[in-house]
């Protein structure tokens, strides 16, 4: 972990409530609110929990702006911008920079598997673009493509790359890359089911599914951890 994370602690990937018509923004507020009254860390708002991939652009953009505008400088709000599109990713990274989100998640290019060196290339563009703190988010499972350790160190040194979410499962790939690049960049656990072991090799916390409906237990889960009570977070893992 650094001395400066985006933050430290449980961030919601939270869900993007839906009408027929669109956005639900009256719950969508309701939510952002009990998230932040729960004592959530941080907010990521149209990740892939929040069904990015499948909202129109227009709605994409209002959902950002709306979030920033909610949460109010009361957490940082983290806005998803990854696409399997790099184009389409540096727009809406820029777009989320202006809107005033403190940091984006970008996701791995997703179903055209492309190779390490496509990737490094792919978030250098996006990172080139941000003017704000970048989080790349790897999770094969989903995209059908794994961001390796030695990748992470080749982007490492990028001023505008921050923190890994990482979701591959793969402990023995997620000790590789806290050995590379652990001092350089903050690394959050994707996976609810290994929010502890992410911790215990120096993890800044997680971006979390599980606290869309437990943010004050996850959030503590982290807490507790980071105060030395590692009893009590590893009671609350399992």
């Amino acid at each position: 972990m650094t001395n400066n994370p985006i933050f430290r602690g449980a961030a919601t990937a939270l869900i993007t409530p839906l009408t027929p018509d669109g956005i639900d923004f009256e719950q969508f507020g309701r939510l952002i609110n009990w998230q932040i009254d729960e004592g959530i860390d941080a907010l990521v708002v149209c990740g892939t929990t929040g069904e990015k991939s499948t909202l129109k652009d227009d709605e994409h953009r209002a959902a950002i702006e709306f979030a920033v505008k909610t949460a109010a400088g009361r957490v940082p709000v983290i806005a998803g911008t990854g696409s399997n599109y790099t184009d389409y990713s540096v727009g809406m990274t820029r777009f989320a920079c202006e809107a005033g989100a403190d940091a984006v998640l970008v996701v791995t290019p997703y179903y055209n598997k492309a190779t390490q060196k496509g990737l490094i290339r792919a978030y250098t563009e996006i990172a080139d673009a941000s003017t704000k703190p970048v989080i790349l988010y790897n999770v094969p499972s989903r995209t059908g493509v794994s961001i390796e350790p030695q990748t992470y160190a080749a982007l490492a040194d990028h001023p505008m790359i921050s923190g890994i979410k990482e979701a591959n499962g793969n402990i023995s790939k997620i000790v590789e890359t806290f050995r590379l690049v652990g001092d350089k960049l903050d690394i959050y656990s994707g996976n609810d089911d290994q929010i502890v072991p992410v911790l215990s090799m120096g993890g800044a916390g997680v971006i979390s599914v599980l606290s869309n409906v437990m943010p004050a237990a996850t959030s503590r889960m982290c807490h507790d951890y980071f105060a030395g009570n590692t009893a009590a977070a590893v009671k609350a893992q399992l």
